[in-house]
């Protein structure tokens, strides 16, 4: 069996791979007024079609969907097969409401006490 591909077969295999990480993916960065999607998302970074890519550098927002993910500090780091990599320099979860410097005391009943059968 051979282990080599004649080049137009690979070409057709990596762009298929690139469509299908494109449409499975939600994700996606803001950077000011455009939008950019993310193919993969890692702890350290994230990774870009390298030809739709620009070299983003500075503050970003990184969603799922429409859900607002984290506020980012990024960097162009490298391309490597055919994807920009980009790296955190930090990362800060979104909340959905502001953090307290409080404890909140719960008043909701724990449980609910039943009828005693007599």
């Amino acid at each position: 069996m051979s282990m080599y591909l004649p080049e137009a077969v690979r070409k057709g295999l990596e762009e298929a791979r690139k469509t299908a990480m494109r449409r499975s993916s939600r994700l996606c960065v803001h950077n000011d007024d455009q939008v950019y999607k993310v193919l993969r998302l890692w702890d350290g970074g994230f990774a870009m079609d390298a030809e739709d890519a620009p070299h983003l550098r500075g503050h970003v927002d990184l969603y799922d969907g429409m859900r607002h993910l984290y506020q980012c500090l990024v960097i162009a780091s490298r391309e490597e097969n055919g994807e920009m990599i980009f790296e955190f320099k930090w990362h800060t979860a979104v909340h959905d409401r502001p953090p307290v410097d409080f404890e909140r005391i719960s008043e909701e009943p724990v449980a609910l006490i039943g009828r005693r059968a007599d």
